[in-house]
């Protein structure tokens, strides 16, 4: 079923703020819990993981009210990330199918920004990000099986 939800990105807090919003929130982290950096799989044309970032959070989710998920990384400047007031915060979007994904996508990055095409992604997904012509960063994760 298509939803919406906040994702957050930090400079190495990930796994502090969302600890701190499990306990404010009441509720535990999604299945399979924080997943990190150092389980990410070699991707062709891409370095390894270096150590020192290996245990940084590469994804959390968290339900918090009114079934909305709130979902978080720590975006280390080694990987190219800047993290500053204003770029921390995602809409995302979660189509029920690549063509909606697309035609989301298309739409929103019209006159904006894209920040990565999309393409299917190991952890099953359809992905990419922009912004909008207005400065607000959408991602977009269609889910699939593989």
């Amino acid at each position: 079923m298509a939803s919406v939800s906040t994702y957050l990105n930090f400079s190495n807090q990930t796994e502090e703020a969302f600890l701190f919003y499990k306990k404010v929130f009441g509720t535990e982290f999604t299945a399979p819990g924080i997943r990190r950096y150092g389980e990410m799989p070699p991707m062709e044309g891409m370095p390894s993981t270096p150590e020192d970032l290996k245990n940084l959070v590469m994804h959390v989710e968290l339900p918090i009210t009114g079934g909305h998920l709130l979902m978080g990384t720590d975006a280390p400047e080694q990987m190219g990330f800047k993290v500053t007031f204003g770029n921390n915060i995602h809409i995302q979007l979660m189509p029920d199918t690549k063509e909606e994904t697309k035609q989301l996508f298309d739409a929103l990055s019209k006159d904006g920004a894209v920040e990565m095409e999309l393409q299917d992604m190991f952890w099953g997904a359809y992905f990419g990000s922009c912004t909008d012509k207005f400065g607000v960063k959408w991602m977009f994760n269609c889910l699939y099986q593989q």
